[in-house]
């Protein structure tokens, strides 16, 4: 079932502090690139623009990746989880995704974990 931007934005579960955490994934690859936030208007520009628009906590404003590196993220899909408190969206992932220059922000930083096999 397709639901309307308006539709999204009504059902999407905002924090206390009015943000929505944003999984940004390479839509052909499934790559995870990076995590980023949304008030309610930068999920509204994200889904009506096409282009991934987020809002910068430190900074206080509205900011698409690539309008000034180039590194643009062109929305080929978006979805809200099973609790309508956490969103997907699948981009096609022009450049870096990561601030680092990186192809995702996951690169390099794996953690040492316990791992139990599969009864």
């Amino acid at each position: 079932m397709t639901v309307s931007a308006t539709e999204a934005l009504d059902a999407a579960v905002f924090n206390s502090d009015g943000l929505l955490p944003a999984v940004i994934q390479q839509f052909d690859s499934q790559e995870v690139l990076m995590l980023g936030w949304m008030d309610r208007e930068a999920l509204r520009r994200t889904l009506v623009e096409g282009r991934v628009t987020f809002w910068s906590r430190s900074r206080q404003e509205y900011w698409r990746k690539g309008d000034t590196s180039g590194h643009a993220q062109f929305v080929r899909a978006a979805a809200l989880d099973c609790d309508n408190d956490t969103l997907l969206v699948q981009v096609d992932q022009v450049g870096a995704a990561c601030h680092t220059g990186t192809r995702t922000c996951f690169d390099g930083r794996d953690l040492a974990v316990t791992t139990i096999p599969n009864e």
